[in-house]
């Protein structure tokens, strides 16, 4: 079940939505728009037309029964009817066009809300077809800079204080016990892949205070890490021949031999205490076989955000938000965008957790050892093809990025890649072996 929301709460969050779209396309010319054709990004202009289908597709048609605004649309813009290799063949609406369509559906979603409370069902639809934007917010992020596209200009919001406050080394130890994985039927709302919530057990851990950081990941990198493949499994290992990668995909080196990066179209100085981001699940993997560590497993990424300690272990109540119950804010967790970049893992230390782990929310999405499947009980939701697809095929990621907005994350929500994607704003912490 899905707990009720307010009309006026899903109108102001569609806009701000639409608004971050608005940001990240402001300034791109047509050739950008549309983008070269590699199989980790999209047409910018393909993938807004999409959430806008999306937001037709599950509102207006499926819950209202209305006849579609753009006839074409689900030949074009269907995510998972149209193969990504086509999506710069297709007859795309023109830019103008496409924003256009996106705004008439969205003043009709809105239309449709009566004042005061919304219904169960609208409440749960609105604030899913508006997370789907979010997811895509996202992307449009770490797309503009796969592609070297300049910094994007957001609407101003309040950004993280303290950014460059150093490292924050040393472990956490984490209570063996049986933990709560997932989510209950009373939480206010629910992706399906985190139903329903069921006990796990593991004896007691020792995890990593904050993310493996830049500097951190350097002393691999130079230790000759890419190149040894005593460090790599058997794929990833056969990844690395394919890719020829020898460090994180945005590093350079300078001409003094010092390691920068790119950000966005600008090259920088490498930030040494800020989390190593963009490298996939190989990668992380490798180093952690390096530095004899091992990833977590997501129900002990889980229990080390969530869970309290008791005295013969773990309390059976867990937590919404590693600090707590208070909703995301700056002083918890860098995410919403208005930090344009990951900040140093030592800064924001109200948001840790119970067990003093920092930074479980925001900065960077955190790679687990686990692969992406269904819990007990798993049904899939009205977007029948969110989760399910992909089970089994992808890994888990926890704990949202800089770019995440905050509305659609919980301790609890389950990201899912492919374990050779360095696109995404992704980087780990680890466990003692």
């Amino acid at each position: 079940m899905t707990q009720p929301v307010s009309s006026e709460y899903l109108k102001d969050i569609m806009s701000e939505a639409h608004g971050r779209t608005l940001d990240l396309v402001a300034g791109l010319d047509e050739d950008q728009l549309m983008g070269p054709r590699l199989p980790i990004v999209n047409p910018l202009r393909w993938e807004i037309g999409h959430v806008a289908w999306f937001y037709e597709k599950f509102i207006l048609r499926d819950l209202y029964g209305r006849a579609p605004i753009h006839p074409p649309g689900d030949e074009i813009y269907d995510s998972i009817a149209i193969n990504h290799d086509v999506r710069w063949d297709l007859p795309l609406l023109s830019m103008p066009d496409t924003l256009d369509y996106i705004e008439n559906v969205m003043d009709r979603c809105i239309a449709r809300l009566e004042a005061g409370q919304a219904s169960e069902q609208d409440s749960y639809m609105y604030q899913f077809a508006t997370f789907h934007e979010d997811m895509h917010t996202e992307a449009y992020t770490y797309s503009r800079q796969t592609l070297a596209y300049p910094e994007p200009r957001f609407t101003p919001g309040l950004a993280p204080g303290n950014s460059c406050a150093g490292g924050h080394g040393g472990d956490a130890l984490v209570p063996g016990g049986t933990f709560t994985l997932g989510s209950d039927p009373d939480a206010p709302i629910v992706f399906d892949n985190e139903k329903w919530a069921y006990p796990v057990s593991f004896g007691p851990f020792a995890i990593a205070k904050a993310p493996v950081t830049n500097e951190e990941f350097a002393a691999f990198v130079d230790a000759g890490g890419y190149r040894r493949a005593e460090f790599w499994s058997d794929e990833g290992w056969k990844w690395l021949g394919a890719s020829g990668a020898q460090h994180p995909v945005y590093w350079l080196r300078s001409g003094e031999g010092d390691w920068n990066i790119r950000q966005f179209d600008q090259v920088e100085t490498l930030p040494l205490h800020q989390p190593v981001i963009h490298v996939n699940w190989f990668e992380a993997n490798a180093y952690c076989s390096w530095a004899e560590r091992r990833l977590p497993t997501e129900s002990e990424w889980e229990a080390a955000a969530l869970g309290e300690p008791a005295s013969d272990g773990l309390k059976s109540k867990k937590r919404t938000y590693p600090w707590g119950e208070t909703r995301p804010e700056p002083r918890y967790a860098n995410l919403d965008g208005y930090a344009l970049g990951c900040i140093d893992v030592g800064a924001l230390p109200d948001g840790d957790s119970a067990f003093g782990c920092r930074q479980m929310l925001g900065n960077v999405w955190e790679w687990t050892s686990s692969t992406f499947a269904p819990f007990p009980g798993f049904s899939p939701d009205a977007y029948k093809d969110y989760s399910q697809p992909v089970f089994y095929e992808t890994k888990v990621l926890r704990g949202g990025a800089w770019a995440t907005r905050s509305r659609l994350i919980t301790g609890r929500y389950r990201n899912f890649f492919t374990p050779d994607r360095r696109d995404v704003m992704a980087g780990f912490r680890t466990v003692a072996a």
